[in-house]
């Protein structure tokens, strides 16, 4: 009797915890549906009182003028490349450095994993200047490599990386030394592979950080080519012209991308957030 009456209060939590669960859902997408939606009215209609919840006429000419009248094509293939380059570098130094930090023992590692994983308390907005004097110094300004190389030198990676290693079992790299591989192939074939959810979480995370980074890409990429699709967006909102729908419209081109990203990639995110979590 008591376990059915259990088993009722379960099942009540689970149906009122499911209700919580989609009134945040709902809370949460309304901005991007309100986005979106507004990308396709008349700029009228956008800041309209009482505001229509669905555009009375739907126009794609907003889409068509930001493509047309600004090199938004340009700006999406900066963004992509940019931000792609950047993650697939930092997680083949982060894995590297992880690695190294993690299983193989050499004098200082400790302290030299501290003070390096200590670089992550220092605002990114205290170096912008000298940052900026080196990257000019070598020639990167309106470049890609003065926007991705800076951003590969972070200590994040291999701070995320490095406890998924640790909870990887020595065991298996012993076996595979006993077998006769080396440091670099016990590191590709059997230890990397490990790590995979963690690589995907990784790459989830730095890929929207990099494309979210408004500062440095407006610093470096000055040049109206060189320009990144969020630096490229955030100039149509400063335009003089209260066009809001044709804003509204660049800001949706910006926010597609990332959440294309995170639907391919969930699986691993969420893989490697609770795997990362358990230390054997």
């Amino acid at each position: 009797m008591s376990k059915s009456k259990n088993k009722k209060k379960m099942e009540r939590f689970d149906v009122i915890s499911n209700v919580i669960i989609f009134i945040f859902a709902i809370f949460n997408l309304f901005p991007l549906y309100w986005l979106f939606t507004s990308s396709l009215k008349n700029s009228s209609d956008v800041v309209k009182m009482p505001p229509d919840w669905w555009p009375t006429t739907v126009t794609f000419s907003n889409y068509v003028d930001v493509f047309q009248s600004q090199p938004a094509l340009r700006w999406v293939f900066n963004s992509v490349f940019v931000s792609g380059a950047t993650t697939v570098l930092v997680i083949v130094v982060g894995a590297m450095a992880a690695y190294a930090f993690s299983k193989i023992t050499f004098k200082g590692s400790n302290i030299i994993f501290i003070i390096f994983v200590s670089s992550l308390m220092i605002p990114k907005e205290i170096m912008i200047v000298p940052l900026f004097r080196i990257t000019q110094q070598f020639g990167m300004v309106n470049s890609y490599s003065g926007m991705i190389w800076p951003n590969v030198a972070t200590a994040f990676g291999v701070f995320l990386l490095k406890g998924f290693f640790d909870a990887t079992p020595n065991a298996l790299r012993e076996a595979a030394r006993i077998d006769g591989a080396g440091e670099w192939k016990t590191f590709m074939q059997i230890m990397l592979p490990i790590v995979k959810p963690g690589i995907g979480a990784l790459f989830i995370l730095n890929f929207v950080q990099v494309w979210n980074d408004y500062l440095w890409q407006s610093v470096v990429g000055q040049e109206k080519n060189m320009k990144t699709l969020m630096v490229g967006t955030a100039t149509l909102m400063q335009d003089l012209n209260p066009n809001f729908a044709y804003k509204m419209a660049g800001a949706t081109v910006a926010a597609i991308p990332m959440l294309l990203i995170f639907i391919l990639f969930q699986r691993y995110f969420t893989q490697g957030m609770t795997a990362g979590a358990v230390k054997e």
